[in-house]
């Protein structure tokens, strides 16, 4: 990869990482360069990309500006095809899941140890966010609002990596949850189960307790896999039943 494309990316970070909006001034050059460790020419590179996509514009003698901001910043070249073959494979779909318990198993045992006021407050508010819109039978939003929960838990345990890797990943987990709602949330059953689930984490965070988070998240992402699975297997069942009556 060329030196310019990895200064982009982590332009683009920065500007991720510091919730910049439209309008928003980068810091100067000098400050960028040491910041990046890159040199200037290679700076002016990647400043000259992201403008010839739109994203930034040099003004003379004032600076360069955040021009606009992409939808997600997080969506490249690797979630679209994820995405399409976690659509079309079922054992792909388990394979994100099983990574997820991975990942936020330990995004969640680092936030209930250092989750601050405002971390718990924007948890909270994401988990009232998926009743709410679930309650209006938005499915759409519910999904949006519960990949930001787990978002909001990676955000909380203030480890850059990890914060890094959920964003990273984030289309592709919004996809994952949506795609895991559309099967799980079938009954009122399921649905006041998974509510306890979201509940159980963000209680243990509250709590500061990292292993009762750390048991409540990988719980709640094992219920999903073995409920999808099951699911796809039923329909599997039911369409080997409907070809056969069809001979």
């Amino acid at each position: 990869m060329k030196v310019s494309n990895k200064v982009v990316q982590s332009l683009r970070l920065l500007i991720e990482e510091n919730n910049m909006q439209v309008g928003d001034r980068l810091p100067a050059e000098r400050k960028l360069c040491e910041k990046l460790g890159v040199s200037r020419s290679s700076l002016r590179e990647a400043i000259q990309q992201l403008a010839s996509q739109g994203l930034l514009v040099s003004k003379v003698g004032a600076g360069t500006f955040l021009q606009k901001l992409p939808v997600n910043w997080s969506q490249n070249l690797i979630v679209e095809p994820l995405t399409s073959l976690m659509n079309q494979d079922p054992e792909y779909r388990t394979d994100v899941q099983e990574a997820r318990m991975v990942l936020e198993g330990g995004t969640a045992w680092y936030a209930a140890q250092r989750a601050t006021p405002e971390d718990i407050a924007k948890i909270r508010h994401c988990f009232e966010q998926i009743h709410y819109f679930q309650m209006q039978g938005d499915d759409a939003q519910s999904a949006i609002a519960d990949a930001n929960f787990h978002l909001a838990i990676a955000e909380a345990s203030h480890n850059l990596v990890l914060i890094q890797m959920m964003r990273g990943i984030f289309d592709l987990l919004q996809y994952n949850v949506m795609l895991g709602r559309r099967k799980v949330y079938t009954t009122p059953r399921h649905f006041e189960l998974l509510y306890d689930q979201h509940f159980q984490v963000m209680d243990a965070i509250e709590r500061q307790d990292p292993e009762a988070a750390r048991k409540a998240v990988c719980g709640h992402i094992e219920f999903v896999v073995q409920r999808v699975r099951m699911i796809d297997e039923e329909e599997a069942r039911r369409q080997r039943a409907s070809r056969l009556n069809r001979t």
